[in-house]
C-alpha cells in the first residue's frame, strides 16, 4: 500500500508488444489514481514507439540495456553501470517491477534507487517489502496479475479492456493500402501464421486449409506478418489453392493495426497480434500451445476463441469457430478512456521482433 502519491515513477517492463498490451489496464489504473504523476517506462528499444502511442498513460521512456539472466535482450554490460547511475540520479519516488516473477528483475529495480520499490516476488525467496511486493501468482491471466499488483498498492482498477489508439494518418494509410490491393470495400479475413517462438506456430498447411475455406465463402484472404515472416506467409500462399494477398513486411505497426480494424476476422497463433486484435475489437481464433491460454488468452472468450490441444488443433475445429464468429455482427471494442487518435505521437516502423 502506498501512503502518499508519487510524483515520479519508473516502471520496468522490458518485453515485446503482446506483453506490453497486457499491461495497458494496469497503466490506465495508475494514471487514474495518480493523474499528476510523471510515469516513465523502462523498456526494450522498440518500446519508445509504445510510449509515443500512449501519451495519456506514459510520459517518458528509458531504454533498458539488458541485464545478466534476463533473456529479452543481450545485456550491454558496458552500458549497464551508466544506465543504473542515470536512473539513480533521477531520484524516482516509486519504481515498479512489472517484469516477471522478480527472481532477477527485483535486483534491477532496487538499483534504480527509488524512494519506494514495488513489484512481484517469487514465493520462497525473500520478499523485499510486504507492503509493496506481491507473491507472483502461479496462475491467472497476465493482465489480471498486473491488476492484482496495482490493487496491492492501493490503486483501484479501471477496467480490463486493452487499447491500441490509432491516428487518422494510420487509418488513412490503411485505407489507401486496402484500396491499392483491391480490398477497399470487400470483406476480408487476416491470417497471421508467424510467432516469435517457433513452437507456437501452427502448421502452414492447416493455415492454408482454413484460408482456402474462407476464400471459398467469398472472403478475401490477407496474410499478415513482419519482414522476418515473409517465408511463413509465402509458404501459406503456396499451400493455398485460392489466391491470397501477402502483406508481410509491408505494414508499419499502426498500419497493420488499422488493416486489422477493417477486417472481419483474424486467425493467428498465440502471439502479440492476438492481443492487438483484442485491443481493436476484432474477433479472432487463436491457436495456442501448452499452458499459455491460462496466462495469455484474451479475457473475452466470446469474441476470441482460443484453441489448445496437446495432440494439435485440427483445421476443422478452427474453421468451425471462425464460421461461428463470422455469423455474428461485429461488436465495437470497449473504449475506457481511450486516448484520442489526435493525441498519438509520431511512431516508427513495425518490427517483427515485437510479436
Amino acid at each position: 500500500m502506498l501512503h502518499s502519491p508519487p510524483g515520479r515513477m519508473a516502471i520496468l517492463r522490458a518485453l515485446k508488444l503482446g506483453d506490453m498490451l497486457c499491461a495497458v489496464p494496469a497503466l490506465r489504473a495508475i494514471r487514474s489514481a495518480f493523474p499528476a504523476a510523471e510515469v516513465v517506462l523502462v523498456g526494450l528499444p522498440w518500446a519508445s514507439e509504445f510510449v509515443a502511442r500512449y501519451p495519456a498513460y506514459l510520459d517518458g521512456f528509458r531504454e533498458f540495456p539488458g541485464y545478466p539472466g534476463l533473456p529479452e535482450r543481450e545485456p550491454d554490460l558496458a552500458r549497464l553501470p551508466g544506465f543504473l547511475g542515470e536512473m539513480r540520479a533521477e531520484r524516482f519516488d516509486l519504481a515498479i517491477q512489472m517484469h516477471g516473477s522478480g527472481r532477477i528483475s527485483n535486483a534491477v529495480v532496487a538499483e534504480f534507487g527509488a524512494r519506494i520499490t514495488a513489484g512481484f516476488y517469487e514465493p520462497g525467496i525473500m520478499c523485499p517489502d510486504p507492503a509493496t511486493f506481491l507473491p507472483f501468482p502461479e496462475r491467472g491471466l497476465e493482465l489480471r496479475r498486473l491488476l492484482q499488483l496495482t490493487a496491492h498498492l492501493g490503486i483501484p482498477p479501471d477496467g480490463e479492456a486493452l487499447e491500441f489508439p490509432l491516428s487518422e494518418a494510420e487509418r488513412s494509410g490503411a485505407a489507401a493500402l486496402a484500396h491499392s490491393i483491391g480490398i477497399g470495400s470487400r470483406d476480408f479475413v487476416c491470417i497471421h501464421g508467424g510467432a516469435s517462438v517457433p513452437e507456437r506456430r501452427w502448421p502452414v498447411d492447416r493455415f492454408a486449409e482454413v484460408a482456402d475455406a474462407m476464400a471459398g465463402r467469398g472472403l478475401e484472404v490477407v496474410l499478415t506478418g513482419s519482414g522476418a515472416e515473409v517465408g511463413i506467409t509465402g509458404a501459406i500462399a503456396r499451400a493455398m489453392r485460392a489466391p491470397a494477398i501477402d502483406l508481410a513486411g509491408r505494414t508499419p505497426l499502426g498500419t497493420l493495426a488499422a488493416i486489422l480494424e477493417r477486417a472481419r476476422l483474424l486467425v493467428c497463433n498465440d502471439t502479440g497480434v492476438s492481443h492487438l486484435a483484442d485491443a481493436l475489437g476484432l474477433p479472432s481464433v487463436v491457436i495456442s500451445t501448452g499452458d499459455n491460454p491460462d496466462r495469455w488468452a484474451p479475457a473475452d472468450r466470446i469474441r476470441h476463441r482460443v484453441l489448445c490441444r496437446n495432440s494439435g488443433v485440427p483445421a476443422a475445429e478452427v474453421l468451425r469457430e471462425a464460421l461461428d464468429l463470422l455469423s455474428e455482427p461485429r461488436r465495437p471494442a470497449s473504449s475506457p478512456g481511450r486516448p484520442l487518435a489526435s493525441e498519438v505521437r509520431d511512431v516508427g516502423r513495425y518490427a517483427g521482433s515485437l510479436l
